[in-house]
């Protein structure tokens, strides 16, 4: 699956000891994060990570562009509700995406656990039952 890792700077330590946690699960999987994002976990795990420009400088956009193409599975941004975004608008459109295509999204670190329990048990295994069949009779 491609999983999108996001965390605004108040959540990057909590991304940071999340994916440090699951290393073994998120390992399987393709990996994209925003700029600093995804330098911070690398280096904090080795994971391999496709990085995006920073969120401010069109990082939420470069994902969206993913979701919208039907090339992203599941989003796990950790957001700070508590401080004003710049870019608030491109994460409001990142979310409106989400649900538009029906990609998993979860913003805390509380539901996020639950994705990575249900992602290595397979419970996501739909999605690329679905995407196997539209490839292989050519629909969208």
């Amino acid at each position: 699956m491609n999983i999108a890792l996001i965390a605004h700077d108040e959540k990057k330590e909590d991304m940071i000891q999340f994916t440090t946690a699951y290393t073994h699960v998120l390992s399987k999987h393709r990996l994209f994060a925003t700029g600093t994002t995804g330098m911070k976990i690398s280096n904090a795990t080795g994971l391999q990570i496709h990085r995006f420009q920073s969120g401010p400088l069109g990082g939420d956009q470069q994902i969206g562009a993913m979701i919208a193409n039907g090339e992203m599975d599941m989003i796990i941004f950790f957001r700070d509700p508590l401080t004003a975004q710049p870019h608030e608008p491109d994460v409001s459109a990142l979310m409106r995406l989400c649900d538009v295509h029906q990609i998993p999204l979860v913003t805390n670190i509380a539901g996020a656990e639950i994705f990575i329990h249900g992602l290595s048990r397979g419970d996501l295994k739909w999605r690329e039952i679905i995407k196997e069949r539209q490839e292989k009779e050519g629909t969208p």
